[in-house]
């Protein structure tokens, strides 16, 4: 059973220390930004937009398959390819403590959904919850959103990704206590499990980059992380960044906060943009406060700023 509140079982979860070097980039890569739940197969969520898992793939393989096909007039919504976060952490994780800001912070949360004429069905659920169950395995078995397969786990979701009644609730409900809120697809039990300040991302262009560059103390202090293999850094790199193979993440993805200061800027490097995009990701699922993509990668730094700089 999925017991979401166990926090050995989190914790297990979120590891990934069990990982093992990949064969490929192209193996990595779909594996490291997993669809929870796509826009196409949740007609009765809460999300507007779609949910990604904290969970690599290699843990779930058979769990994202949708068990239905929505309606067509469905339109809850709104396509957001950066919305979190969520590869949700793996290794160390870095929650807020306190309520914080309501408008920037995350929330983890989990849920089930009955009918809106279930009434009597959901007072009985909050009375077993009541008695010691777990929202997470009454979700499974009770609940019509197809997050159900997953325990009813919507992942970690920010302000404005969620419809607003459901919102409203989650974003004032105190941690771990079961609430229940009404929309319009039925009546919602809802739990957040956890909290943490919401991060950024964004792409940084190949000239402001070079502008940071030629400043001697920036390259010192600055986090920089180049995820091209060896043989491409030979060809070509810049000064100060630690290189991480992407194909050996299973070797550092669970040691990053050791390395790294999550709270100060970090910056990732790959050859155009592609595998630093899906790092940084990452990195913001691992608390990173703010995460710079250099976009277009070393070959746009080398065509656009610094001819200096091999192309390959």
């Amino acid at each position: 059973m999925f017991r979401a509140r166990n926090k050995i079982f989190l914790l297990n979860m979120l590891r990934t220390t069990h990982l093992s070097p990949f064969s490929s980039p192209s193996f990595f890569l779909p594996n490291l930004r997993l669809p929870l739940i796509s826009s196409s197969s949740l007609p009765f969520s809460p999300l507007r937009t779609p949910c990604y898992s904290s969970l690599p793939l290699l843990h779930l393989p058979r769990l994202f398959t949708p068990t239905f096909s929505p309606p067509s007039s469905c339109s809850l919504f709104i396509w957001n390819p950066f919305m979190g976060t969520n590869p949700r952490p793996s290794g160390k994780v870095w929650f807020s403590a306190g309520n914080g800001d309501l408008q920037s912070k995350e929330i983890l949360v989990q849920h089930l959904l009955v009918g809106g004429d279930d009434l009597q069905l959901l007072v009985e659920l909050q009375k077993r919850i009541s008695g010691g169950e777990d929202l997470s395995d009454l979700a499974t078995e009770f609940s019509i959103c197809p997050s159900k397969e997953i325990g009813g786990m919507l992942g970690w979701v920010r302000r404005g990704q969620m419809i607003p009644e459901f919102e409203q609730v989650a974003f004032t409900a105190p941690l771990n206590k079961v609430v229940r809120c009404k929309s319009k697809y039925g009546w919602h039990l809802l739990q957040v499990l956890s909290e943490r300040e919401e991060s950024l991302l964004e792409d940084i262009g190949p000239e402001e980059f070079y502008s940071k560059m030629q400043d001697p103390s920036f390259v010192e202090a600055a986090q920089l992380i180049d995820v091209r293999e060896p043989e491409e850094v030979d060809i070509a790199s810049l000064p100060g960044f630690k290189v991480l193979p992407l194909r050996q993440f299973g070797t550092w993805g669970s040691l990053i906060t050791d390395e790294f200061n999550p709270q100060k800027d970090i910056y990732v490097l790959c050859h155009h943009g592609v595998r630093s995009m899906q790092v940084a990701k990452w990195l913001q699922t691992q608390g990173f406060k703010k995460v710079f993509n250099i976009a277009g990668g070393i070959h746009a730094y080398a065509v656009k700023a610094d001819p200096s700089i091999p192309t390959y």
